[in-house]
């Protein structure tokens, strides 16, 4: 490689920043796309690991009040108005559902044991809804920046091709830039996918142990109630 080569690749500006201005109007809006997904996605991730906590520790403190003893209507009648978490509404939904369950005279109408599954199952599915909300656009992007990036990543070797045979050569500060802008978009997208992909599976995994423990409490819960029933 002769010196006037290298003299001429050693000018080239290589920083993200120029890598990014130089590059074509497809690639620049496919390095945005993948910047704002990975911004989106990170703010998910902390978004959720704030919640899920929150909801753990709610979860304890409303265990440690419906196991402390204290009669479950009264504590119906502290938390039933306005519950503030989610085992707290799972809870006033079946409790709700018990009281409209017995007539005037005090019986119960037939069938209450399954309308207050029903309505716990209604109000558990709720709150998995809510803690899922915003883990399939995680999911979405970290399968499918890699493969945006990579279109990016074509489009621009094209061009840094097209710049190859108008300047009909083949020399170091020809080929460099175009090929390095274009590998730019490629390492953006696994930026953006991997850390998706990594919260996306530990997240999931702790929305399901929040959900089992709506679950556990659920049945607990319908189990105390079937033996008011059949007393």
């Amino acid at each position: 490689m002769d010196t006037t080569t290298l003299a001429a690749a050693s000018e080239i500006d290589f920083s993200l920043l120029a890598l990014f201005a130089r590059a074509t109007l497809t690639v620049k809006l496919v390095m945005i796309m993948l910047i704002v997904a990975s911004f989106w996605s990170w703010a998910i991730i902390i978004q959720k690991h704030l919640v899920f906590r929150r909801a753990r520790r709610q979860a304890a403190a409303f265990d440690a009040a419906f196991w402390s003893g204290e009669p479950l209507d009264e504590l119906y009648s502290r938390v039933g108005a306005t519950p503030g978490s989610a085992p707290e509404r799972v809870f006033a939904a079946g409790m709700a559902e018990w009281q409209r369950s017995h007539r005037q005279d005090g019986a119960l109408i037939p069938g209450a044991a399954q309308r207050i599954d029903r309505s716990m199952d209604v109000a558990i599915g709720r709150e998995v809804r809510e803690l899922n909300q915003g883990l399939t656009f995680l999911a979405s992007v970290g399968s499918a920046s890699p493969f945006i990036g990579l279109f990016g990543t074509v489009w621009g070797i094209k061009h840094a091709f097209e710049e190859i045979a108008l300047a009909q050569s083949t020399n170091l500060a020809v080929v460099a830039p175009g090929i390095a802008e274009a590998l730019l978009a490629t390492g953006l997208g696994l930026l953006a996918a991997i850390p998706a992909t990594i919260f996306y599976n530990k997240l999931s995994d702790d929305s399901d142990h929040i959900s089992s423990g709506f679950e556990q409490f659920a049945d607990e819960f319908g189990t105390l109630l079937s033996r008011n029933l059949d007393s």
